[in-house]
């Protein structure tokens, strides 16, 4: 058996591997894979895979998810309380991004700047530093096929942004600290309405495992 392949989790649409676990910067503990998924956009009626995603839990979240135990994958997905209370945890979390084609940091941010701008209407001053520190995070940043970008929650109000060309970043390129602008980007991936349906329904179906 290839243990490196052994250690790892194939996305099935886009067949790019995420480690079953990782150590981050800004972390105290290991993180595990939970789910993986992938980012679609059309471009001239084409439907082009963008990047993979995974989400990265502390797995002591288990302990704080007993009132989902014995729920069916279908149910959990649907369930807006049990995302918000992983995301409302102490305990830290992370969405992996691995870009499976060329962009640049301009379209990345802009991508991500209209999914975020809905949740937040008006923003406040601290809100406005904080996408402002995102976009120049991005901006300055040729994104290209195989980079790494990682997102993690170290608390509900303090989100770490890493990008790298390895697996595991050396170091924190920017640091927000919104608790809006961290949920909004949160919500994003795994509210109500995700831009990733594939990831979200990944994450409840290794959820429903470990609670069943």
């Amino acid at each position: 058996m290839d243990t490196a392949s052994a250690e790892c989790v194939v996305e099935p649409a886009t067949n790019v591997k995420f480690q079953k676990s990782l150590s981050l910067p800004g972390n105290a503990d290991s993180l595990v894979l939970f789910g993986t998924g992938y980012r679609e956009k059309v471009f001239a009626i084409i439907g082009v895979k963008v990047y993979a995603a995974g989400l990265y839990l502390n797995q002591s979240i288990i302990s704080e998810l007993n009132a989902w135990k014995g729920q069916s994958k279908d149910k959990i997905q649907g369930n807006s309380s049990l995302f918000k209370t992983i995301y409302q945890s102490s305990l830290e979390k992370s969405l992996q991004i691995i870009l499976v084609r060329d962009v640049d940091g301009k379209t990345f941010w802009g991508a991500l700047n209209d999914a975020i701008s809905p949740r937040i209407a008006k923003p406040t001053t601290v809100e406005e530093t904080a996408l402002s520190t995102l976009s120049r995070t991005f901006l300055s940043k040729p994104l290209k096929k195989g980079t790494f970008i990682f997102l993690t929650w170290v608390d509900p109000s303090k989100l770490l942004v890493s990008i790298s060309s390895n697996v595991v970043p050396s170091s924190v390129d920017a640091t927000i600290e919104s608790a809006n602008v961290s949920s909004a980007i949160f919500d994003v991936f795994l509210g109500d309405s995700p831009i990733s349906p594939s990831l979200k329904a990944s994450v409840a179906d290794g959820l429903s495992k470990v609670l069943n």
